[in-house]
């Protein structure tokens, strides 16, 4: 690999390492290829926004097209062989291949001596030891359980978030590897024991040691990002700094990694050292707001010249883009953004606005804008798209 790539190469890395350059299926989507794309990203964030859709449907779509939900579900959540993922703190809440369970033991164990988690939850976990056996004896006895099953708490409002007791346990257990996410009941969390949920062959791996879990991560953040920042690589599992840095000086040493320097980063880069840059990348998507190409907003500038700020808690009157916006992008650009809802209530995707970044979003551009949505709304069982908004509309 050369030791210095331009924007465009280091874009077409990115793109190519995050699964939108593949070869085009000749049959139906299968469990197989979700799993393949998983185990490629290694992470999906979840998010409970249901203004699309969940937020760790999307990136899939966004890859391989209209899927089935259930595909996703059955992985992530199904009983015995169908099970392939696991829910964990990956980058933030996530599902991750089953073969990572190993490698996230010794955040487990960190949690489990309140470092690594939310402070107000390491506090419950050192005051509040009475409720942690109760509540894990009640999840071993009665098995799969969610918050609401458990709850003792009387008033509206609590001391911790506004989450009760049993809540603020079942997470602490649940960050300490003690329990398990089994299964979802809407969207809330259902908890049991790993033995009950993680395969046994999973489960009787051994753990790698501290520096060789974080290697392992690290190298599944290269090899998903394609170039990347040592903060870049950090942040996919949320890493901490020092250990970010020991381990890619290893990596470094070991010529597992390569250093780089990318036109107009400022920081040096790492990346593997055989990888194929292509020559160019065609996909157009609409990307969710926690895809992994774009959630770390300052390496989504450094690539596309694209500055995407979340909007949802901003006052409505304040928002620039809108409520829930989609980065779309296409041929190697993020060439719009678009704010979109799914009505499910009169079978329409609604396209409240389509803001054309930086006058890149041309007539080619507008038209793979329409037929993304279209199939969107299609993979979402929806009848029409509805534009709202008088830009573009003899595209759509």
């Amino acid at each position: 690999m050369p030791d210095s790539l331009s924007i465009a190469q280091a874009r077409r890395l990115a793109l190519a390492a995050q699964g939108f350059a593949p070869r085009p299926l000749r049959t139906a989507l299968a469990p197989g290829h979700l799993l393949k794309m998983v185990q490629r990203l290694g992470v999906l964030q979840i998010d409970s926004v249901n203004a699309v859709v969940r937020s760790h449907y999307l990136p899939l779509f966004s890859r391989l097209g209209a899927y089935s939900h259930g595909l996703l579900d059955d992985m992530a959540w199904g009983r015995g062989r169908q099970r392939k993922l696991f829910e964990y703190w990956g980058h933030e809440a996530s599902l991750l291949p089953l073969e990572l369970y190993p490698a996230m033991a010794w955040r487990m164990a960190r949690a489990a001596q309140g470092r690594g988690i939310y402070k107000q939850l390491a506090r419950f976990g050192l005051e509040q030891k009475p409720v942690l056996a109760r509540v894990l004896e009640a999840v071993r006895e009665q098995g799969a359980l969610g918050a609401g099953s458990l709850s003792t708490r009387q008033e509206r409002a609590g001391p911790w978030w506004d989450w009760s007791a049993e809540k603020h346990a079942l997470e602490w257990l649940f960050a300490a590897g003690e329990l398990t996410v089994a299964g979802r009941r809407g969207f809330e969390r259902l908890y049991d024991l790993p033995e009950r949920v993680i395969p046994a062959a999973v489960l009787a791996a051994p753990a790698p040691n501290l520096a060789q879990a974080q290697r392992q991560l690290l190298l599944h953040a290269a090899t998903a990002l394609g170039v990347a920042t040592e903060k870049d690589l950090r942040d996919y599992f949320r890493l901490e700094p020092g250990d970010t840095r020991a381990r890619l000086a290893e990596l470094v040493e070991e010529r597992q990694l390569q250093r780089c320097t990318v036109e107009g980063w400022s920081q040096p880069a790492y990346l593997l050292r055989q990888v194929r840059i292509p020559r160019q990348v065609t996909a157009s998507a609409l990307l969710s707001p926690f895809d992994s190409l774009v959630w770390e907003r300052d390496r989504t500038e450094r690539l596309f010249d694209f500055r995407y700020r979340l909007e949802i808690y901003t006052p409505s009157h304040k928002r620039v883009y809108g409520y829930y916006v989609l980065p779309f992008l296409h041929n190697e650009q993020i060439v719009a953004r678009v704010d979109v809802r799914a009505a499910r209530a009169t079978g329409e995707l609604r396209v409240l606005a389509v803001h054309d970044e930086q006058g890149r979003l041309d007539a080619e551009g507008l038209a793979a804008l329409a037929g993304q949505l279209k199939a969107m709304a299609g993979w979402l069982g929806l009848a029409s798209v509805t534009l709202e908004c008088q830009r573009h509309a003899p595209f759509l």
